[in-house]
């Protein structure tokens, strides 16, 4: 594996024989760190919305799992 600095990115160089399966995982992580890399966001700030979008989310399927 090679990792390399350049003036606007980080490039990660993998042998093609290395299998796919937890890349994909890597990628995920890596595209979430990039996404929330600016967030001001607290985690009381990050658990509220969950609850609030949990809530919603029973609100439009309870009736559609428990019959």
């Amino acid at each position: 594996m090679i990792i390399e600095r350049t003036e606007k990115e980080i490039i990660i160089r993998i042998p093609s024989y290395v299998t796919t399966d937890g890349l994909q995982n890597l990628v995920d992580y890596l595209t979430y760190k990039e996404a929330t890399s600016k967030s001001k966001a607290s985690q009381n700030d990050v658990d509220l919305l969950s609850k609030e979008v949990k809530k919603g989310w029973w609100k439009e399927n309870k009736s559609r799992l428990i019959k």
